[in-house]
C-alpha cells in the first residue's frame, strides 16, 4: 500500500531550511519527496497542513539492547516511541547485552549490575544472534555497540589489573568478532566493573579495532565529576578532566572516531570544567581526530544509591558499621565528598529502595530524614540497607539550563537519552520528553536553530554511526517517519512524565502512532536489525 503524507513542513535531516512537501512511500521505503505528489499515486493520503515532518529521532545513547530481548519489550519502547524517537544506538557504556562466548563461565557478570538477562527471549552472546532475535521482532529499529566491560567480563570475570596475553587476546577477538557481524562500533564504561581495571595499552589495542574498520568508540569515561572514586587525589586536576587526559592520550595522532558519552558534570564544583572539557574536544578536532559528544535535555541523571558509599564501608560487617569509629569516619568523608562536588543529599531523590520503602519514592534522602526524624546519613545507610545496596536514584545536578542551551548548539553534538523503563520505582524523566524539549529549546530560542536539532537527532547521528538509509527523508531511505506540532511543542510545559506535541510516528513504514494512539499490535514488530 502507498501511503502519501502532504502539506508538511519537512525537515529533512541536513542542515538546509525546511520546506514544505509531501513524501509518498511504500512498504518501508520512501518513494519520492516533493512538493506536491498526485494523490491518485496513493493509496493512502493524510494532510498535514500546519505539521511538522522529519525522519523518525534516532537515540544516540541507548541501553535498549537489554530491552528489545525482553519476552514483552513492548512497555518498555511506548514512552520512546510516544517522543518520536524510531532508532536506538544500544550497547553503550561497555554494557552491551552481547559479546561474550556461548560457553563463558561469566554470564552472571554480563550487565554490570544495572542489568540483567530477566525475562528476555534468550541470551545472545554475539551480534549475529542478537540482530536474528529481535528483527521484525521488537517495537523499534535497533543498532548495537559491541561493549567493552561485556567481553573483558565474558572472558575473565571482574578480575582486576592487567589481563593475561591469553585473555586479551580472547576479549579482542571477541570484539573484533561482533565488529565483523554487524556492530556499529565498541563503547568504553571505564567506571564500571570490570572496564575499570583496564590500562592504557588495553584501551589503545580496543581503538585500534575501531580504527581498522572505521568504526566509532563509544566512552564513558572514568569520571564525570570533580572528585571522584576513580583517582585517589581529591585535590588539584579536576577528575573529570583527568579523564579526558586519558582518551586524549588513547586518540591523539589518529583519525579515530571518538564519542565522549554524555558529556554531564555532576556536581555544582564540575560546572566550571565545561570550558576547558570543550576547548580539549575542540583540540582534538583540529589534530585530526573525528570527535563528538551526546547528550541530554535533563538536569539530572540516574544512579545506583552507593554512588556516594565508600567500597571500604560497604564491604565490612554491619558489626564493623556500627563501631563508632567507623560511623564517624563514613560521615566525615561523605561530607568532605558532597562539599568537593557541591552536592547533598537534598540532591538525592529516591526513585527505588525496595519493597519496604516504597513510600519514600520521589522524596529525598534529606526530606525522607525529617520525616523519620534523623539526620541525613543516618538516613541514607538505612536505604541503602533497605535496598541491599542496589537501590536506584534519581540525582543532580548534572547540567544547569544554561550549560544544557551551551552544549546543544555544538556542531560535534548529538542527542540522546541514556534512559529505560525500570520495572519499579520513579522513572529516568527523560524516558518521556527528552527529544520534544530540544525541540522546544529551539523554537523559544534557547536552543541550535531548527534544521540544526532535527539534523542532531536523525541524519547527523545516522552518519555518525553508519547507519544506512537511515536519518533522511529522501527517495530510497527507510519510512521511519516522526510527525509534530510545533505550536503545540513551543507551547507545552515539559516535565510532566509525559510527551508533548508528537502526532504521528511511522516506523519502516508501519505506523505505530497517530493522533496520540499508540497501535500496540503493530508496535510490536515494526522495529528492525540496524547492522553496521
Amino acid at each position: 500500500m502507498k501511503t502519501l503524507l502532504k502539506h508538511a513542513t519537512i525537515y529533512d535531516g541536513t542542515v538546509g531550511a525546511p520546506f514544505v512537501g509531501s513524501v509518498l512511500y511504500e512498504g518501508d521505503r520512501i518513494l519520492e519527496v516533493a512538493a506536491n505528489i498526485d494523490d491518485s499515486l496513493a493509496d493512502e493520503v493524510v494532510d498535514l497542513t500546519g505539521l511538522s515532518l522529519s525522519s523518525g529521532f534516532i537515540d544516540a545513547h541507548s541501553h535498549n539492547d537489554w530491552f528489545a530481548i525482553k519476552q514483552d519489550p513492548q512497555p518498555y519502547f511506548e514512552p520512546f516511541v510516544r517522543q518520536g524517537i524510531t532508532t536506538f544506538v544500544t550497547g553503550n557504556c561497555g554494557l552491551s547485552s552481547v559479546g561474550f562466548e556461548s560457553n563463558s563461565q561469566h554470564v552472571d557478570k554480563i550487565g554490570g549490575g544495572l542489568f540483567f538477562f530477566n525475562n528476555t527471549t534468550g541470551t545472545y552472546g554475539s551480534a549475529d544472534d542478537f540482530f536474528n532475535a529481535v528483527d521484525e521482532n521488537t517495537p523499534c529499529n535497533i543498532a548495537l555497540l559491541v561493549g567493552h566491560c561485556s567481553a573483558r567480563a565474558g572472558v575473565s570475570g571482574y578480575a582486576s589489573g592487567s589481563l593475561s596475553p591469553e585473555d586479551e587476546q580472547a576479549m579482542l577477538a571477541v570484539l573484533e568478532k561482533n565488529l565483523q557481524q554487524g556492530a556499529c562500533g565498541i563503547s568504553l564504561g571505564l567506571a564500571y566493573d570490570p572496564g575499570l581495571y583496564a590500562d592504557l595499552d588495553e584501551l589503545k589495542k580496543i581503538a585500534a579495532l575501531c580504527l581498522q574498520y572505521d568504526k566509532p568508540l563509544t566512552v564513558h569515561a572514568r569520571a564525570s565529576s570533580a572528585v571522584s572514586l576513580a583517582y585517589p587525589q581529591l585535590l588539584g586536576r579536576s577528575h573529570l578532566l583527568r579523564a579526558m587526559d586519558e582518551l586524549v592520550e588513547v586518540a591523539q595522532g589518529t583519525k579515530l572516531k571518538l564519542q565522549y558519552s554524555h558529556a554531564i558534570f555532576v556536581g555544582r564544583k564540575s560546572f566550571k570544567d565545561k570550558k576547558p572539557l570543550l576547548a580539549m574536544l575542540h583540540k582534538l578536532q583540529q589534530d585530526g581526530v573525528d570527535i563528538g559528544f551526546d547528550m541530554y535535555n535533563e538536569t539530572v541523571g540516574v544512579s545506583v544509591i552507593t554512588v556516594i558509599l565508600p567500597a571500604w564501608y560497604r564491604s565490612m560487617s554491619e558489626q564493623e558499621r556500627a563501631k563508632p569509629l567507623n560511623k564517624l569516619k563514613l560521615t566525615v568523608l561523605t561530607r568532605a565528598a558532597s562539599k568537593l562536588l557541591g552536592f547533598s543529599l537534598n540532591d538525592m531523590q529516591i526513585a527505588y529502595a525496595g519493597e519496604n520503602c516504597r513510600e519514600y519514592e520521589g522524596k529525598t534522602v534529606a526530606e525522607i530524614a525529617k520525616l523519620r526524624g534523623e539526620n541525613e546519613i543516618q538516613t541514607y545507610l538505612h536505604l541503602c540497607r533497605e535496598s541491599d545496596f542496589k537501590g536506584r536514584v534519581n540525582m543532580g545536578p548534572y547540567y544547569t539550563q544554561d550549560i544544557i542551551n551551551d552544549l546543544c548548539k555544538e556542531d560535534m553534538c548529538i542527542y540522546m537519552t541514556d534512559a529505560w523503563v525500570e520495572d519499579f520505582g520513579v522513572q529516568n524523566p527523560a524516558i518521556y520528553d527528552c527529544f520534544p524539549k530540544f525541540i522546544r529549546s529551539s523554537l523559544t530560542g534557547s536552543g541550535d536553530t531548527m534544521p540544526r536539532t532535527i539534523r542532531k537527532m536523525t541524519g547527523q547521528t545516522a552518519d555518525r554511526f553508519a547507519l544506512k538509509d537511515r536519518g533522511y527523508v529522501r527517495a530510497g531511505a527507510y519510512a521511519d517517519l516522526t510527525v509534530f506540532s510545533e505550536a503545540d511543542i513551543k507551547a507545552a510545559t515539559p516535565g510532566q512524565a509525559q510527551s508533548f506535541g508528537i502526532e504521528r510516528v511511522v516506523i519502516n513504514g508501519k505506523t505505530v502512532l497517530a493522533s496520540g494512539e499508540l497501535d500496540a499490535q503493530t508496535l510490536k514488530t515494526a522495529g528492525r536489525a540496524v547492522r553496521g
